[in-house]
């Protein structure tokens, strides 16, 4: 019996060790994220001036901030921020994209080419200028950052998932789906998505990344969401405690550098695991 893709993907994608153990890396972050308040030694925000600036001890094993804040607590919490932001954004750009570009591709013609040029539009304009723009007039919250990284990211996936589709098009089982008279509406959702979706999924750890990196550059410059506690606002607090207080700039930069990686190796184990599925085919 024949392996289901993403069986055949998996297969593939285990042979991959790096990326395999990055994989249980990023599903550790995920936990991280989701068990923040149970796991966090202390509250993020609590201050406690009698222990600021306390180096690592067996009590506060990142050590405390200038303000007596646990560094372990915000680096704990500041996962559940940066990759609840992360999966959002991407969520709201794929519903988005994904059903542009499946609409682009299969209809094509002067429609394809209205929707492109569209796509090129949003393509040009900078992500991090629009946020800071919406910023400095609405403020800076989380769900707005969501929202707009959201509507600024979907024309990367539209154009990819486009592509894709109009590959799968032209296989045989959808204009044999076509033939029989199958309706635009289930060609599209039965045929086309489930099998162009790949390329699609490779990207959304590079997508996760590269968000999780915004999210950090506007907490860094003093423009994320005061209300919460993030690794770009722990880096802000650190800028001048970076030759006397090592520890505050260190564990947010680590768990920066680690997470962003942790997705890249997930995302090309997934693109090698891939590209051997359409090679064998």
């Amino acid at each position: 019996m024949d392996k289901s893709p993403l069986l055949r993907i998996w297969t593939r994608f285990r042979h991959e060790k790096l990326a395999l153990g990055a994989l249980a890396v990023m599903i550790g972050l995920l936990l991280v994220a989701i068990l923040a308040p149970a796991i966090a030694p202390y509250e993020p925000f609590a201050a406690h001036p009698e222990l600021s600036l306390k180096p690592p001890t067996t009590g506060f094993p990142f050590g405390t901030d200038h303000l007596g804040r646990d560094v372990l607590s915000g680096v704990i919490w500041g996962a559940r921020t940066s990759i609840s932001t992360s999966f959002a954004s991407i969520a709201l750009s794929t519903l988005i994209g994904i059903p542009i570009g499946a609409v682009a591709g299969f209809y094509g013609g002067w429609f394809d080419d209205v929707m492109m040029r569209i796509v090129d539009v949003f393509l040009v304009i900078p992500t991090f200028f629009i946020v800071l723009v919406v910023v400095a007039i609405f403020g800076a919250k989380q769900y707005l950052l969501v929202i707009i990284l959201g509507l600024t990211m979907w024309p990367r996936t539209a154009r990819l998932f486009r592509g894709a589709v109009l590959s799968v098009k032209e296989e045989a089982f959808v204009e044999a789906a076509v033939a029989l008279g199958s309706s635009d509406s289930r060609v599209i959702s039965r045929h086309l998505i489930p099998n162009a979706i790949f390329p699609v999924i490779v990207s959304l750890p590079l997508q996760a990344g590269a968000v999780i990196l915004i999210e950090a550059g506007l907490g860094f410059i003093g423009l994320g969401d005061p209300t919460i506690i993030s690794w770009g606002s722990m880096l802000n607090d650190a800028q001048q405690m970076v030759y006397h207080s090592w520890w505050m700039p260190l564990f947010p930069g680590l768990a920066i550098t680690t997470t962003i990686l942790t997705f890249n190796l997930v995302g090309d184990g997934l693109n090698e695991a891939i590209s051997s599925r359409y090679q064998q085919q």
